[in-house]
C-alpha cells in the first residue's frame, strides 16, 4: 500500500470545517480506509464522565472541526459516540459516518483468541457503525473474561499474553472490513518488533503516552523505520487515581515557554508532540478548551525552544503499575512490561 503523508501546512480533507487538521494515510489499511487526522477528541476519563455529558462534548467537538475520535470499550464511550456521530449526521453537521475517523480497543479481557471477533462486533453495536477505521489492542495484557476496568484485581491477569493468536484475529478483523486498520497500544520498541516477525497485516499505529516529560524518541525512531504511525495519547499528562501528580502541567520549563510565547501550557505540549510528526489526542469535555486545544496550526516552537524541552529530565506518567504482579500475569515488574525502556 502506498504510504502518504500529509503533515504541516497542508490538507486534504473533503470537510471545509476540519480542512486545516493535516491527514496521514496509514500503512496497511485498506483500500477503502480515508486518511488520519493528525488531531483527534481523546474520550478516556477517570472517574467516568456521564454519557450526556461525553455525548455532548463529541458534538461541540464535530461542531469546531474534530474529525478523528478516540474511543475504546474500557472508556465507556463508544456508546456515547456513536449517538453524537449520528445526531451530527442528522443534523447537517457532517455529510455522512463516512466524515469522521473512529477509532476503538480491544480491552484485555478480550484479549485472547476467540474473543477478538465477538468484542469487535460488540463495539460495532455501540457505535452503531459497520466497521471502525483504526482498532487497537489497549495493552499487551490478557486478562480473565469479562471485566471492563482499571484497576482490576491482579488475580485476574493471564499467564501470557497470546500476541501472534491475538494479532491474528486483529487481522481476520482487518480482512472482513470491520476495521480498515489495525495497530496497538502501549506497546515497547521489542514488543513491535515480536509483532513485526509474524504479521501479515502490519500494525498501522502504535499509540502510547507521549508529551514533553515522555518524549518516546528511541519508539518514535523504531516506529518510523518500520512505517508505523504513532499516536500521541496524554500530550498534557494527567491527573487522577491512575496518574497521580499532574506533572506535565507544572513543569516549570512549559510554563515560561508558554509565557514568552504568549500560548497556554497545554497549546505548546500539543504543539510539540504535533512537530514530532505524531498523531496527538487531546482529552477535554470543556467547550472552550476544545477550541483552544485546536489552535496550534499557525505557529511553530522556536529552534531554542524546542532544545529547551528536549532537555527536560524523563518521567512517565502512567508505568502501568496495575499490569504488574510476583504472583499473577507476564511481567513482574516495569522492566519486563516496558521490555527495559522505561
Amino acid at each position: 500500500m502506498e504510504e502518504t503523508r500529509r503533515r504541516k501546512g497542508g490538507s486534504s480533507s473533503s470537510s471545509s470545517s476540519s480542512s486545516s487538521i493535516p491527514e496521514v494515510l496509514l500503512i496497511s489499511s485498506s483500500r477503502s480506509a480515508k486518511p488520519m487526522p493528525l488531531i483527534g477528541l481523546g474520550t478516556a476519563a477517570y472517574p467516568f464522565v456521564a454519557s450526556a455529558t461525553m455525548r455532548a462534548a463529541m458534538l461541540r467537538a464535530v461542531e469546531l472541526g474534530y474529525r478523528h475520535f478516540d474511543a475504546a470499550a474500557l472508556y465507556r464511550s463508544e456508546q456515547p459516540l456513536g449517538e453524537a456521530v449520528a445526531e451530527a449526521v442528522s443534523s447537517g453537521l457532517v455529510a455522512s459516518r463516512a466524515d469522521l475517523f473512529v477509532t476503538s480497543k480491544l480491552w484485555c479481557c478480550d484479549a485472547c483468541p476467540g474473543r477478538v471477533l465477538p468484542a469487535l462486533r460488540t463495539t460495532l453495536a455501540n457505535l452503531q457503525m459497520e466497521y471502525v477505521d483504526l482498532y487497537l489492542i489497549h495493552w499487551p495484557v490478557s486478562t480473565k473474561q469479562g471485566r471492563y476496568e482499571l484497576p482490576f484485581p491482579k488475580e485476574e491477569l493471564l499467564p501470557s499474553f497470546d500476541m501472534k493468536g491475538v494479532w491474528a484475529e486483529m487481522e481476520e478483523c482487518y480482512r472482513l472490513g470491520l476495521a480498515k486498520a489495525i495497530g496497538v497500544s502501549n506497546f515497547s520498541c521489542k514488543k513491535m518488533q515480536d509483532l513485526l516477525s509474524f504479521a501479515e497485516v502490519l500494525p498501522a499505529v502504535n499509540q502510547v503516552e507521549v508529551n514533553p516529560l515522555w518524549q518516546q524518541k528511541k519508539l518514535r525512531e523504531y516506529c518510523a523505520s518500520k512505517g508505523v504511525q504513532l499516536c500521541a495519547y496524554s500530550p498534557l499528562g494527567a491527573r487522577g487515581t491512575l496518574w497521580g501528580k499532574d506533572w506535565v502541567m507544572e513543569c516549570e520549563t512549559l510554563r515560561e515557554i508558554a509565557q514568552a510565547k504568549g500560548k497556554t501550557l497545554a497549546q505548546i505540549c500539543i504543539r510539540w508532540v504535533y512537530e514530532q510528526g505524531d498523531c496527538v489526542l487531546v482529552k477535554s469535555f470543556n467547550p472552550e478548551r476544545l477550541e483552544e486545544n485546536l489552535d496550534i496550526l499557525d505557529w511553530e516552537l522556536s529552534e531554542e525552544e524546542r532544545q529547551r524541552i528536549s532537555e527536560i529530565p524523563q518521567r512517565k506518567g502512567f508505568p502501568g503499575l496495575e499490569f504488574i504482579s510476583p504472583h499473577h500475569g507476564p511481567y513482574k515488574s516495569l522492566e519486563e512490561l516496558w521490555d527495559g525502556e522505561i
